[in-house]
């Protein structure tokens, strides 16, 4: 039997457009989160958790008030934070700032992913470095710490923060090769840095 309702005619006209919508909606949001969390590294896939929230912006600002504008004062503040979150291995996929801090627990990535973001919402310049079975961050600091070894990329100064070590200080030392690292990411961007040099002095 042949429907000759204009009514029925329009709505399913009308559902199947939003239906359409809605589908190429998924996969324009499917396509982001791949492109800004998703990075390849030779063979393997690094996702990233890091964030730029509300959340983030009130601990880092929480736990740097003390320090004055003090940039050694402010990244060992939130470097002690994030070292003393109990280590625990992840199964699954990293997690994000809130996630790490709510359930207490997280491995590298989780708490490099922590503290990177607390970097980046206090304005600091700081890189993932992914290295075998290991992350750990960098960041640029205006200051030369005495005594302290840093990455040189490109003659420009970083000191590796590890995240996994109970209450590390800033440049710590690097313990890997050059050759064992693998890539060195700006999650923001969700790229890898291209450098021409490398120094650890």
């Amino acid at each position: 039997m042949l429907v000759q309702n204009k009514f029925l005619k329009y709505f399913s006209f009308i559902l199947s457009f939003i239906f359409i919508a809605y589908v190429i909606y998924m996969i324009f949001t499917s396509y982001n989160i791949v492109k800004k969390q998703f990075i390849d590294i030779g063979d393997l896939t690094y996702v990233n958790q890091v964030r730029l929230d509300e959340y983030t912006l009130k601990l880092a600002s929480f736990l740097t008030k003390d320090c004055q504008d003090n940039e050694i004062c402010e990244v060992q503040s939130m470097l002690d934070f994030v070292t003393k979150i109990p280590y625990k291995v992840n199964e699954s996929i990293a997690r994000s700032s809130k996630q790490v801090v709510t359930q207490n627990f997280g491995d590298c990535d989780d708490k490099s992913n922590l503290l990177i973001s607390m970097l980046k919402m206090k304005g600091y310049e700081a890189y993932f470095v992914l290295v075998p079975k290991h992350i750990f961050v960098i960041v640029n600091l205006k200051t030369k710490l005495a005594n302290k070894k840093a990455l040189y990329i490109n003659d420009k100064r970083f000191y590796k923060l590890e995240s996994t070590a109970i209450l590390s200080k800033i440049g710590f030392p690097l313990k890997y090769t050059f050759d064992e690292i693998e890539a060195i990411i700006d999650p923001f961007k969700n790229k890898q840095l291209v450098y021409d040099k490398l120094e650890y002095k």
